[in-house]
């Protein structure tokens, strides 16, 4: 086994994209690889799991002089994300045969991990692995942050959510309605209302593809305006939002997926609002926060496992089906948090 070579299947990333992403831009191909970590080195050699589809990957696909705040993909080499893998082989002292871990890995079979400060060990597993790409891993830090850190929520405030299904979105609102508020969500399809409303426990949703005046449906379901705006789409709705905000507001800004695949992005109008209502605008990323994981855990632990706390998955199965996942979290294909099963250990 120590120097045995295996067959590697990986997801390519092929070229720089311009507007929305597709399929072909990436493709999937066969290499080898030692499952074995190079002498001395303080790599670990990890069997990947689940991988995760996440919004943020759009900016990776662009030159780099555009990119996003992680780095532009390598044209000829793996995608890389958020996955949750089994380590095989290591040469670092805080990892071991066996552990499971999560963090940034490559699109492919078997990785050889060298920037291990991206990884956290898994101690709970009598919750869903898969959850560590989601609820446990980077969208769920995304949702405590941004709600939690930025916005302090006060029970009887009310909130809207912006993509309310995906994988950040639905937890917002859940944990703002434990905390007592008043939740409402935008999503984009029939089925994604109702799955809020069923599901996630929001006092109310609406299809914003239905609403012909984003400000005049803002205004029937916050007649009072808007104390929290969890932001994940931008454009339209941002300044839909400005224009309906109460005093000292807080808007946390963590995605505008409307505007990725934008050659020129829409302006925004509203913000003489922030003045008048004396309201807060913040933008943050989750790995800045990534110290209070710990903390975090503590408190969406026991949710889960009391049912307080609902979690939806959209799997995809096969490292084949990435390309397809990944370009479907820009269309609304996708329903709750995405995710790609490579293997079930």
């Amino acid at each position: 086994m120590a120097n045995e070579e295996v067959s590697n299947k990986q997801v390519i990333f092929r070229d720089y994209v311009k507007g929305l992403p597709k399929e072909t831009d990436m493709h999937v191909t066969t290499s080898s690889i030692k499952l074995k970590v190079p002498e001395g080195s303080k790599a670990v050699l990890v069997k990947n799991l689940y991988l995760s589809c996440d919004p943020y990957m759009r900016g990776r696909m662009n030159q780099p002089i555009n990119a996003s705040y992680i780095g532009s993909f390598q044209p000829g080499s793996p995608i890389n994300g958020y996955g949750v893998s089994k380590v095989l082989d290591s040469g670092h002292p805080n990892f071991k045969k066996g552990d499971l871990i999560w963090g940034l890995t490559g699109w492919e079979e078997y990785s050889l991990i060298t920037a291990t400060e991206s990884l956290f060990k898994i101690h709970h597993t009598d919750v869903p692995l898969s959850y560590y790409t989601g609820i446990l891993g980077m969208p769920g830090m995304t949702a405590y942050a941004g709600l939690y850190e930025l916005c302090s929520p006060k029970k009887g405030e009310y909130v809207f959510v912006s993509a309310a299904s995906g994988a950040v979105g639905q937890l917002v609102g859940q944990f703002a309605k434990l905390l007592g508020c008043y939740v409402v969500g935008s999503a984009g399809s029939k089925d994604k209302v109702d799955l809020l409303k069923n599901k996630f426990g929001f006092d109310e949703a609406f299809n914003y593809k239905e609403e012909p005046n984003l400000d005049a449906a803002l205004k029937r379901y916050f007649p009072e305006g808007i104390d929290i705006y969890f932001e994940n789409v931008g454009g339209k709705m941002l300044d839909a939002v400005l224009a309906n905000l109460r005093v000292h507001g807080r808007i946390a800004v963590c995605g505008m997926i409307s505007q990725y695949n934008l050659e020129h992005p829409e302006g925004v109008h509203n913000l003489s609002t922030l003045i008048l209502k004396q309201a807060r605008m913040e933008g943050f990323l989750a790995p800045s926060f990534y110290h209070k994981y710990p903390n975090y855990l503590e408190l969406v632990l026991p949710c889960i496992k009391e049912g307080k706390i609902t979690y939806v998955e959209d799997i995809a199965e096969g490292l084949e089906s990435s390309p397809a996942a990944l370009v479907g979290l820009f269309t609304g294909r996708n329903v709750g948090k995405q995710v790609v099963v490579v293997a079930r250990e």
